[in-house]
């Protein structure tokens, strides 16, 4: 079973790069056909897809954050991770690590999510 938690810092100022990092200890993340997204949700809004890394570490990102994401994975750690840069009070929103389909969408294997306030 797929089990996720994601850590890092718990706030972040302004400009600076958000970085995330989502421990899988459950199966591995380079199990075939599996895809490993970052999703978020700022406060009062929906979901949005950040990106994903694929099994072999192809990445995809939302073509609106993509100038500024940046997915990696530790295969030796079962981690992938997340870095956004150029953070602003718009980039505040609770961060999901999970697992998904190859376009994105959910499918089990949510963590639990973090907290990222934007502040000076």
């Amino acid at each position: 079973q797929v089990q996720l938690q994601e850590s890092g810092p718990g706030l972040v100022k302004p400009s600076q790069t958000l970085s995330l990092t989502c421990t899988n200890s459950g199966g591995s993340i380079t199990t075939r056909y599996s895809y490993w997204s970052w999703i978020r949700q700022p406060p009062g809004k929906g979901l949005e897809w950040i990106g994903k890394i694929t099994y072999s570490g192809d990445t995809d990102y939302n073509p609106s954050l993509k100038s500024r994401s940046t997915i990696a994975r530790d295969t030796s750690k079962n981690q992938f991770t997340l870095q956004l840069s150029s953070v602003t009070h718009e980039d505040a929103a609770v961060y999901y690590c999970a697992r998904t389909g190859d376009d994105g969408s959910p499918n089990g294997g949510w963590g639990q999510g973090t907290q990222v306030p934007v502040s000076s």
